[in-house]
């Protein structure tokens, strides 16, 4: 299986891997919260939630990358924003607003805090940023984040702009295995008492 190159027209894909792999991540457990009282069940809010995610990315034609089976389903998946990422659409904005009005208030809230204390990179050069990356848990153990992760490497390593890449992740034990990979721990803080997260960075080399 091969990395290859997606688009707008495969959000509804992306949005469906990333929400398989990122079922019981912790920073969308925390923004999500219970099941309230009418609400929608669970699964439908975090499929809302990274319909947002991804969208905003597409919406600005920023990289999506992703890996199909035997079958060409679509089993592993990448978005990126770029250094002096563009101003989303009015679209996007739509989108947005929409998205978060479905969601509440109190998810909204929880987001904004969560955006602000994992904001490690503030004041650094532009450069990529790996926003989200996942494979779907019946195909995990294959080394298929491993192939995304480099292709992720490849487009930062092509841009004589960008530093490196940064990302970040809310378990522990993902910390070391970024850090195989040449990731350094940028920054770490606890948003709650049930969430932590860590600000990671790459440095470009011309090694890569």
């Amino acid at each position: 299986m091969t990395v290859t190159t997606l688009a707008l027209d495969n959000v509804v894909e992306i949005v469906s891997v990333l929400s398989d792999a990122f079922h019981d991540y912790p920073v969308m457990q925390h923004i999500l919260g219970p099941d309230a009282p009418g609400a929608s069940p669970y699964p439908v809010r975090l499929h809302r939630l990274v319909q947002l995610f991804v969208s905003e990315r597409a919406y600005r034609k920023e990289p999506l990358m992703g890996v199909r089976d035997a079958n060409g389903v679509l089993v592993g998946a990448a978005i990126m924003t770029l250094p002096g990422s563009p101003d989303p659409p009015p679209t996007m904005v739509a989108l947005r607003e929409s998205i978060w009005a479905e969601l509440g208030a109190e998810p909204r809230r929880r987001y904004d805090a969560y955006a602000s204390a994992a904001n490690f990179f503030d004041g650094m050069e532009p450069h990529h940023h790996l926003n989200m990356i996942g494979v779907r848990r019946a195909h995990q153990g294959l080394g298929l984040s491993r192939q995304l992760l480099a292709s992720v490497h490849n487009l930062g390593q092509a841009d004589p702009v960008s530093p490196g890449t940064s990302l970040t992740t809310e378990r522990a034990v993902n910390v070391p295995l970024y850090e195989h990979f040449g990731y350094r721990v940028q920054g770490h803080t606890r948003v709650t008492s049930a969430l932590e997260t860590w600000g990671m960075f790459r440095p470009r080399t011309p090694s890569d």
